[in-house]
């Protein structure tokens, strides 16, 4: 019997073209590969660091050295940091306001991601990163007019800004966390700073989108958000690379502040490639009835390790979490969330899905802590898995640390499949079955979904959809 090349036979992995391109490797200047004193020294030359951030570097170069690997979850043996370089500097001389003035080749990468376009559209304030360097930032005339301030971190800590930066940068997340959190600490590089004064609500979100081309290179930006009493802010991140037959390494750090009563939504889609280790880290601190929510996409990446942090920090202070994770053929995505109760009638809200496919492996990690009098708190999670085929490994690991009386704490768990009846009922209106399956996988993160920003849910579906096309023709 003939064989019909054009009918596929499997599930095709998927296509990322709109993320693989890639541009000539021609930056203006790069470190060497490794981790030493003199690398470091180097960075702060190259970001004409204040005293006490070069102080801050090569303490947590101490660290780094002194702080064991993690080993707990997925490995990480493909990752070698003599062979990282962690330092690119693209071949542009400055940052810019002006989109017109970013370099050709740089433009266009941004141009074909389309984050002029989302700017012009959309957001009040726009950061791009490319490699280690800020190419590109600006924001609106009339969300500066309200006496907001969005940044690079850099040139931030060189102005009015700078004592406000030292007194918030790393409190969070200090470089004694773990030995990623010390990496960053000695290495950072980029990031944007955002401060929201006590009443402003910013209408129209802001947006940083972190682009790493260099094969063989680490991205260390760091965010820094500040949202004080009774302001509000939605803050968009988006990440992506070209894919390389050599290790990438993305380490960045997010550290929000929000104050009384304020509201902050913080939304990322990561979208790496997969020679990708994503080791990022994420917590935010909430004051007196305050609120921080998570919007988390996580498609991208060869191993993942990200679990963002809210502590509740002040009576009535409340955090959501609402997640989604699609891991591949290769992909390990280790992802979850953790929620402190530091204070009476805090209360927390998680929301995932989890979808894996081929040999990918998707593990959700949960951590609640209620503290001694955080009485009245409130804690509820909701995690739920879908298995595409025989290969593909999903866990959920729950932990629950309750040390007071008088609090509401619950958690559930869905494990399944594709049903063949729900198949089989949209085939017979009409669908094909690889239709069928995507607008099944869709559904179940429909919920998720539509929390993102809309142009990432269509880019989610898309995604999806990608996955599931010639399944079984």
């Amino acid at each position: 019997m003939e064989t019909n090349p054009q009918v596929k036979t499997t599930v095709e992995d998927i296509d990322r073209s709109m993320y693989d391109f890639r541009n000539a490797d021609t930056d203006a200047y790069r470190l060497q590969a490794g981790l030493t004193e003199e690398i470091v020294r180097q960075i702060s030359e190259e970001k004409n660091d204040p005293d006490w951030m070069r102080e801050f570097r090569l303490r947590s170069l101490e660290i780094y050295h002194q702080t064991d690997m993690v080993d707990w979850g997925p490995a990480i043996d493909g990752l070698d940091m003599e062979h990282i370089v962690t330092y690119v500097r693209p071949d542009q001389n400055k940052m810019h306001a002006d989109w017109a003035e970013v370099p050709e080749e740089i433009k266009n990468t941004f141009d074909r991601l389309g984050i002029p376009k989302a700017e012009r559209e959309s957001l009040g304030g726009v950061g791009a990163q490319y490699d280690s360097e800020l190419v590109y930032h600006n924001v609106r005339k009339e969300v500066a007019e309200q006496g907001v301030i969005y940044s690079d971190l850099e040139s931030a800590m060189h102005g009015p800004y700078g004592e406000l930066i030292r007194s918030h940068f790393m409190k969070l997340v200090p470089p004694t966390d773990h030995k990623f959190a010390a990496l960053h600490g000695a290495v950072w590089s980029g990031g944007s700073f955002v401060y929201v004064p006590a009443g402003v609500k910013v209408e129209i979100p802001l947006q940083s989108y972190f682009r790493l081309n260099a094969p063989g290179a680490g991205q260390f930006e760091h965010t820094l958000i500040i949202v004080e009493d009774g302001a509000t802010l939605h803050f968009i991140e988006g990440c992506s690379a070209p894919k390389y037959n050599v290790a990438n390494l993305h380490a960045g750090c997010v550290e929000l502040f929000v104050g009384k009563h304020a509201l902050l939504r913080y939304s990322t889609i990561e979208n790496w490639s997969k020679n990708m280790y994503n080791l990022n880290t994420k917590r935010a601190i909430v004051a007196e009835g305050g609120k921080v929510e998570w919007i988390s996409g996580s498609f991208g990446s060869h191993v993942s390790y990200l679990y963002p942090m809210s502590i509740l920090n002040g009576r009535g202070a409340r955090a959501e979490f609402t997640g989604v994770t699609f891991a591949g053929k290769g992909q390990n995505l280790d992802t979850g969330c953790k929620m402190v109760h530091n204070a009476p009638e805090t209360s927390s809200y998680i929301n995932t899905r989890s979808i894996s496919k081929a040999d990918g492996a998707g593990t959700f990690r949960s951590s609640v802590v209620i503290v001694p009098g955080a009485t009245g708190s409130k804690s509820s999670a909701s995690c739920e898995s879908l298995i595409l085929d025989d290969e593909a490994r999903s866990d959920t690991i729950p932990a629950i640390d309750v040390r007071c009386d008088e609090v509401d704490v619950g958690h559930e768990a869905k494990i399944g499949r594709i049903s063949d009846e729900a198949v089989f009922y949209l085939m017979s209106r009409g669908l094909s079955e690889q239709e069928a399956r995507a607008m099944i996988v869709s559904g179940f993160a429909e919920n998720v979904s539509k929390e993102l920003p809309v142009e990432y849910a269509v880019e989610m579906n898309q995604l999806i959809r990608l996955e599931m096309v010639g399944s079984i023709g």
